[in-house]
């Protein structure tokens, strides 16, 4: 990395270690725990669905291939595929709507995907999905 010749070694290192934490703060965005993520969905839940769908649990796993995530709504447990981490947040988000609204409706009817485009970017994150599985060569299954 290169700095600008009048920062002090002492300077320099301050700058450093703040480029160092907002680059981790970052990342930490990017790539969400599993209690990140159950938190964001019911923040989300809040937001666009009225807080009526609440997960009992949100977490990635390695073992989707061919979905982006999934659920059971007898127990209220969601999984989000880690082919997703690193992907936009808004991207991500509208992965867990459409979990969190399978909870409130199984099917994917005409009321299911009301309950999804609650969510502003819905139509643009189902877009940059079509795209990204198009780029990879995979063709995942819905939600």
């Amino acid at each position: 990395m290169l700095l600008p010749a009048w920062l002090s070694g002492e300077d320099a290192d301050e700058w450093v270690s703040r480029m160092l934490d907002r680059l981790a703060a970052k990342e930490r965005r990017r790539r969400p725990t599993d209690e990140a993520l159950l938190e964001r969905a019911r923040e989300l839940s809040a937001r666009y669905l009225g807080g009526e769908a609440d997960p009992a649990s949100v977490r990635w796993v390695d073992n989707q291939q061919h979905r982006w995530g999934s659920c059971t709504p007898d127990n209220g447990t969601i999984r989000i595929s880690t082919r997703l981490k690193g992907l936009p947040e808004w991207v991500i988000n509208y992965v867990i709507i459409h979990e969190l609204a399978h909870l409130l409706v199984p099917s994917h009817g005409p009321k299911f995907w009301k309950l999804v485009e609650q969510y502003p970017k819905a139509e643009r994150a189902r877009g940059f999905l079509e795209g990204f599985s198009a780029a990879a060569h995979t063709a995942p299954e819905e939600c």
